[in-house]
């Protein structure tokens, strides 16, 4: 693209935003980070991109099944071995696994409240994938507050809060209304139209470039 056209293409994003939707417990978002930081670096000042924690599985105490166990450290070599994303097994050995994130994102939108959303977003991933840690526990993500240099007592009040709760459940309901099937996704929304990106987990170039096209399409 010329830069001709590409300033005309960042002229008309004021109104676009880019959602992206994840978990921060979820590997495969994970697998993603390398490549979605490159992409937010090429990105206009001019597009929006807001976070949306959907959540993928409910509080509970219970331990996590056994084959659930397996299938997720199956996922985890898969990622590995398509992706070369580091995992720390001693997860499985060190800790309770339990089958429970939503605490983990609203952790993520109690920091968001101290602009540090994507600063917890990473504390979890690395937590829990490199340093064999719980994200599932209150305990743990305490720990990476304090490790941001948090506000502790704000952070300790607001993840437990209705206020966090209540945008907690606004972000799923998001989540479950665009065209989306899993995380991470994507998903421009310009012009009175939303459209989902193809994922690439090697290249944000090819991610840029379907930005770039649609931001160009004609606006209802």
């Amino acid at each position: 693209m010329s830069g001709l056209n590409r300033l005309s293409v960042w002229g008309c994003v004021m109104q676009a935003v880019l959602y992206y939707f994840h978990d921060p417990m979820c590997s495969w978002c994970w697998g993603f980070k390398p490549v979605w930081q490159a992409l937010c670096e090429r990105l206009p000042e001019a597009l929006s991109v807001q976070y949306v924690a959907g959540g993928l599985a409910p509080d509970t105490d219970a331990p996590m099944p056994e084959a659930m166990r397996r299938k997720l450290q199956q996922t985890w070599r898969q990622i590995h071995q398509q992706l070369g994303t580091e995992f720390n097994f001693d997860f499985w050995t060190d800790c309770k696994p339990r089958r429970s994130t939503w605490l983990a994102c609203r952790a993520v939108i109690a920091a968001s409240l101290q602009a540090q959303e994507k600063e917890m977003i990473y504390a979890i991933q690395q937590g829990y994938y490199l340093r064999a840690m719980n994200p599932s526990d209150l305990d743990t993500l305490v720990t990476f507050a304090e490790e941001l240099g948090l506000d502790m007592p704000c952070f300790q009040a607001d993840i437990q809060s209705d206020v966090v709760e209540q945008l907690f459940q606004q972000q799923r309901a998001l989540a479950e209304q665009m065209p989306i099937q899993g995380f991470p996704s994507l998903v421009l929304a310009h012009g009175g139209r939303v459209w989902p990106l193809s994922l690439d987990y090697l290249n944000a170039g090819s991610m840029l470039a379907q930005i770039e096209a649609l931001l160009l399409s004609p606006v209802d």
